[in-house]
C-alpha cells in the first residue's frame, strides 16, 4: 500500500483505482481494503468543519480529489503558520551554507579525480567494465550536481544566508556553472512561489484544463470520458520526454508555465504566448516573463551562460568531445532529471487542487502541494527539497536545515490540509511518478460544484483510473437546451 499522509490519511493502493462510469463517490469500484479512506482526524485549526461550512458544501458542492476523498478549502491562515514556527529556524548561517558548497564541489572534483586516474585502459583493461563504470559516474555526479543546483535555489529565495550579496553570487557562480540562468530563473520562480496553484498566474507545471487537453490529443471535450485508456508504452515515452528535455523546454518556450502574458502589467506580452517563436523564455530581457527593471539581472545571467559555455567549448577542443560528454553532459542531464522529477512530483498528484483566480488565495495555492521520500540521497544530497516541500512553499527562507523542525511546527495549523506521501522511500517516490502521469491528465471541476467550489478543479482522467470524468453534452445538445 502507498499512503498519502495528511492529518486524515488518505490511503489508495499502489495498483491505481479503476473506476466505473458513474461520477459519484459510490462510483470507485474498488475492494474496501482499497477504496479511499480516511482516519479519525485529530483536532486542528483546520480539521473541524463548523455547521455553516456544512451548509455552504450543500450550496456549492463536494469536492472529491481523485481517489474520491473529500475535500474542504483550507481555513487557516499565513500568520498561523508563521506563529507556529520557532523562532531559531528562520536563522541563516552564511558559513554553514559556505560549508555544504564546499563539500558538494569537493564531491564532485574527487569523483572526477577517482576516476580519470583509476577507470583507465591501465587499470581495468576490459572495455564493458569500464563502460558500466563511467556510467556509473555519471549518475553519481548526477547526484552531487542537484545538490549543488538545490544550494544555488536556497540562494535564489535568500535562505543560504542573510546577505543578499553572498546568496545572489553564490547562486551565480552554481548556477551558471550548472547552465541555468541564475537570476532570469530566480525571478520567474520567485512569480511561482507567490502564485502556487493559481491557474492563470503559476509558473510551473500547471496542468492542461480539460479543453486543453483534449484540443492537445485532437478530441472534443465531451469524447473524453467516452475514449480508451492511454496505452502504457504511450505514458513512458511522454515521461522519458519530459525527463529528457522537459527543463530545458521550460527555460527555451516556458513550458509548462502559465501562457496569459498578454495581462503582463507594461504591456511585454502582447503577442506573446509560449513556444517556439513566441517569445517567451529565460533568456531575452524583453521577454514577458521580466519588467524592465530585470532586464539587466537577465544579460548578466545570459553572460554566465557564455563564460560556462565558453569554458566547455575549450574543454571540447583540447580533451575530445567523447570525452566531455561523459565527463561533463551526460551527468548534466541526469541533474535535470532530478530536477524535473522533484518539481513534477511536488505539485503533481492526484490529492492536489488547482483554482481559478475567483477560488486562489496564496493560503490555499501553497497547501497546494506534496512532501514525499528519498532516503538517504534526498535528505543529504539534495539537501531536503523532497521532503520538506510544503514548508518551503509557505516560508521560502527557512534554511534547508531547519526544515524539519519547522515542517513538523506546522503540522498541526495544517491539520487534514498537509500531505506527504512517504512510504517506500525511493522506490514510492519513483512509483508515484508513474502513478501522476496515469491519473492525472487534466483538470476539471467537480460535479455538481458551483460558486467559490466550481473554480477548485481536480485531476482526472481516461484511463479509468480514481474519480471518472464528468460526462458532458456535445455542444451542439448545450445550444438546443439552452435555447429551449
Amino acid at each position: 500500500m502507498s499512503t498519502v499522509t495528511t492529518r486524515r490519511s488518505f490511503v489508495h493502493p499502489s495498483n491505481e483505482l479503476k473506476s466505473t462510469s458513474s461520477s459519484t463517490t459510490n462510483s470507485i469500484a474498488a475492494s474496501p481494503e482499497e477504496t479511499p479512506r480516511q482516519s479519525p482526524s485529530t483536532t486542528s485549526l483546520s480539521s473541524l468543519a463548523s455547521s455553516s461550512e456544512l451548509e455552504l458544501e450543500k450550496v456549492n458542492g463536494k469536492l472529491l480529489d481523485t481517489y474520491g476523498n473529500e475535500f474542504r478549502l483550507p481555513d487557516f491562515t499565513i500568520k498561523q503558520i508563521r506563529d507556529a514556527i520557532p523562532a531559531h529556524c528562520f536563522q541563516r548561517s552564511g558559513p554553514k551554507g559556505l560549508a555544504y558548497v564546499a563539500r558538494d564541489v569537493a564531491f564532485l572534483a574527487v569523483t572526477f579525480y577517482f576516476f580519470h586516474s583509476f577507470v583507465t585502459p591501465e587499470h581495468i583493461p576490459s572495455t564493458p567494465a569500464r563502460a558500466v563504470l563511467w556510467g556509473a559516474y555519471t549518475f553519481v555526479q548526477g547526484l552531487f550536481g542537484t545538490g549543488l543546483w538545490v544550494l544555488a535555489h536556497e540562494c535564489g529565495h535568500q535562505s543560504f544566508s542573510p546577505s543578499r550579496t553572498l546568496n545572489d553570487t553564490v547562486g551565480w557562480f552554481c548556477h551558471s556553472a550548472l547552465l541555468v540562468p541564475y537570476f532570469s530563473w530566480k525571478i520567474s520562480h520567485g512569480k511561482h512561489h507567490k502564485a502556487t496553484g493559481n491557474l492563470e498566474r503559476d509558473m510551473v507545471f500547471v496542468p492542461k484544463t480539460r479543453d486543453q487537453y483534449a484540443s492537445t490529443i485532437g478530441c472534443y471535450a465531451h469524447e473524453l470520458s467516452e475514449l480508451m485508456e492511454e496505452t502504457p508504452i504511450a505514458t513512458a515515452c511522454s515521461m522519458i520526454g519530459q525527463q529528457v528535455v522537459g527543463w530545458l523546454l521550460y527555460l527555451v518556450v516556458n513550458i509548462t508555465g502559465h501562457n496569459f502574458h498578454e495581462r503582463q502589467s507594461e504591456g511585454r506580452g502582447k503577442g506573446k504566448q509560449n513556444g517556439f517563436g513566441g517569445g517567451v523564455n529565460h533568456f531575452d530581457p524583453s521577454s514577458p516573463l521580466y519588467e524592465a527593471k530585470d532586464s539587466k539581472f537577465i544579460l548578466l545571467s545570459d553572460l554566465g551562460l557564455v563564460i560556462m559555455g565558453t569554458v566547455l567549448f575549450l574543454l571540447g577542443q583540447n580533451f575530445g568531445w567523447a570525452n566531455l560528454a561523459v565527463w561533463y553532459f551526460l551527468p548534466y542531464l541526469w541533474v535535470n532529471h532530478w530536477l524535473v522529477a522533484i518539481t513534477f512530483l511536488q505539485h503533481t498528484d492526484p490529492t492536489l487542487p488547482h483554482y481559478e483566480p475567483s477560488s486562489w488565495n496564496f493560503a490555499r495555492g501553497a497547501a497546494a502541494t506534496i512532501d514525499r521520500e528519498f532516503g538517504f540521497i534526498g535528505r543529504h544530497l539534495f539537501h531536503g527539497i523532497i521532503e520538506t516541500h510544503v514548508l518551503h512553499h509557505y516560508i521560502s527562507t527557512i534554511p534547508f536545515y531547519n526544515a524539519d523542525e519547522a515542517t513538523e511546527a506546522i503540522k498541526p495549523v495544517m491539520g487534514q490540509h498537509y500531505r506527504s506521501n512517504v512510504e517506500g522511500g525511493p522506490i514510492g517516490f519513483l512509483r508515484s511518478m508513474w502513478r501522476s502521469a496515469r491519473m492525472c491528465q487534466w483538470i476539471e471541476p467537480c460535479e455538481g460544484t458551483k460558486g467559490e467550489n466550481k473554480g477548485v478543479l481536480f485531476f482526472r482522467n481516461h484511463n479509468g483510473l480514481g474519480v471518472p470524468p464528468q460526462k458532458m453534452a456535445p455542444p451542439s445538445e448545450l445550444k438546443t437546451l439552452e435555447s429551449s
